[in-house]
C-alpha cells in the first residue's frame, strides 16, 4: 500500500512524579530497559521497522537526559537529509511558546507546525510503554474504516482505573472514551497511540482553544471532542503492552522479559535498536554464581545474582547476592550486602552488609543508598515466575 504522508509525534516530556527517585534526575523515557535499552528505543525502534521516518520528539522535563541518546537519530537510520528526527523543546518568541500544561496543550504548541509540514495522518505515541506494533497496520485500520481518529487499545487485566477505557459498538466503532474513571466498565483501555487525520487534528486544536481558552490532557478534551463529533475507531493490539508508570509495573516489566512472557525485544524479524554504550563484555569471576539473568556489558560479577537485570558498569563483589532486582548503570553491591526484590537507581553503593528489600515489596533505593520508596505488591498484578 501507499504510506500516506504521516507525521509521528512522539511526547517525551513527562516527568514520571510515580516513578520517585527513578526520574528526579532523568525522564522516564531515558530510563533503562532490560539493561542496555531506553524506553524510548521502543517507539523509536516500532516507528522504524514500520517505515514512518518523520519523527518529531517533543520535550519538556529534563531534555538533556534524553538528547545525547537520540543522537539525531542516528541508531534508527533518522539522521537523513530528507524527513528523520526533529526535536521540538519548548521555546519563547513566537505562536505557541512555553511549557505545555498537558499532552493535548503540547500539541496545540505544535500547531505552526504541523500546519507547515500538511501530513495527511499524524501518529502521537507516548514514550512510556513496552510493546511491539506494525503503525502500517494502524494506518490500514484507519483507511479502511474511514477514520477521523485511530485509537490503538488493547486489554489489561489488572484494574483499568488509572487508563483510559474505551467501549466500542461491536463494529470497531468508538462509542464512549472515559478517561481514568472510577467505575470502569470493561478491560478495555486506549494504550496511549493515536492516529490523527491530519487536517481534522488541526481543527480540533483550534476547535478547543477557542471554546475553553486553552488544552490540557487529551484525556480531558481532545480525544472526546472527537469521539462526540468525528468517526473514531480503534485497532486492537493484541500482543504484550505495559505503562510502565509506577515501581511495580516498572520492575515487574523488567521480570517478564527473562521470563520470556513480557516484551520480545531480540525478536530477529522486529529487533529494537538503540544507541548502546561501548565498553568491554561483563566479567563474571570464578567466585561468581549467575542464573536467569541480564548481564550488562562493563558489569563486574564476584557474587550471587539471581533472576535479575543488571544495567553496564555494575559491581557485585564475592559475598554479595542480588535477587529478582533491577540495577541501573553503576550501581556497586558490596561484600555480605543482600538485595530482594529491589530497584537500585544508578551510581548508588550499597556497602556494611546490610540487607535491602523484603518478599513483600519493591524496594526503591536511590542513588545515594537511601531507601526513598516502598511499594507493596498487587497482587492482581502479573508477578514474575520464581517469586
Amino acid at each position: 500500500m501507499r504510506i500516506p504522508r504521516t507525521m509521528a509525534m512522539v511526547l517525551a516530556g513527562g516527568k514520571g512524579s510515580r516513578l520517585e527517585a527513578l526520574t528526579e534526575h532523568r525522564v522516564k523515557p531515558a530510563l533503562p530497559v532490560a539493561g542496555t535499552y531506553r524506553l524510548i528505543d521502543i517507539s523509536m525502534s516500532n516507528l522504524m521497522h514500520s517505515h514512518l521516518s518523520d519523527v518529531w520528539v517533543i520535550e519538556q522535563y529534563l531534555p538533556h537526559t534524553l538528547n545525547r541518546h537520540l543522537s539525531n537519530g542516528r541508531p534508527w537510520d533518522f539522521d537523513r537529509t530528507h524527513g528523520g528526527l526533529h526535536v521540538l523543546p519548548p521555546f519563547q518568541g513566537a505562536e505557541g511558546e512555553g511549557f505545555p500544561q498537558g499532552n493535548s496543550d503540547s500539541l496545540l504548541r505544535q500547531k505552526q507546525t504541523i500546519q507547515e509540514f500538511d501530513p495527511d495522518l499524524v501518529l502521537v505515541l507516548s514514550a512510556d510503554h513496552l510493546y511491539t506494533l506494525n503503525f502500517l497496520d494502524v494506518i490500514d485500520t484507519h483507511q479502511r474504516q474511514r477514520a477521523d481518529l485511530t485509537l490503538v487499545t488493547t486489554r489489561v487485566d489488572e484494574d483499568p482505573s488509572r487508563y483510559s477505557v474505551v467501549s466500542t459498538d461491536g463494529q470497531g466503532r468508538v462509542r464512549q472514551f472515559a478517561y481514568k474513571p472510577e467505575d470502569p466498565q470493561g478491560q478495555i483501555v486506549a494504550a496511549e497511540m493515536f492516529l490523527f487525520d491530519g487536517p481534522q487534528l488541526i481543527e480540533a486544536l483550534e476547535d478547543l482553544q477557542e471554546a475553553e481558552g486553552g488544552l490540557e490532557d487529551y484525556g480531558h478534551d481532545l480525544i472526546p471532542w472527537f469521539v462526540q463529533r468525528r468517526r473514531v475507531v480503534e485497532h486492537r493490539m493484541d500482543g504484550y503492552w505495559m505503562d510502565l508508570g509506577t515501581l511495580q509495573s516498572y520492575w515487574t516489566a523488567q521480570l517478564q522479559i527473562l521470563d520470556g512472557d513480557g516484551a520480545v525485544l531480540d525478536d530477529p524479524q522486529w529487533p529494537i535498536v538503540s544507541g548502546q554504550p561501548q565498553l568491554l563484555p561483563a566479567r563474571i569471576a570464578a567466585s561468581a554464581e549467575v542464573s536467569e539473568s541480564l548481564i550488562s556489558a562493563g558489569s563486574r560479577i564476584r557474587g550471587t545474582v539471581e533472576h535479575s537485570v543488571l544495567s553496564p558498569g555494575v559491581v557485585v563483589e564475592e559475598g554479595a547476592v542480588v535477587r529478582h532486582s533491577v540495577l541501573l548503570d553503576g550501581v556497586r553491591v558490596g561484600a555480605g550486602v543482600q538485595l530482594e526484590n529491589v530497584i537500585v537507581d544508578a551510581g548508588a553503593e550499597i556497602a556494611g552488609g546490610s540487607k535491602r528489600g523484603t518478599a513483600e515489596a519493591v524496594t526503591l533505593i536511590g542513588a545515594d543508598g537511601r531507601v526513598a520508596v516502598t511499594e507493596r505488591f498487587d497482587r492482581s498484578a502479573t508477578l514474575p515466575s520464581g517469586f
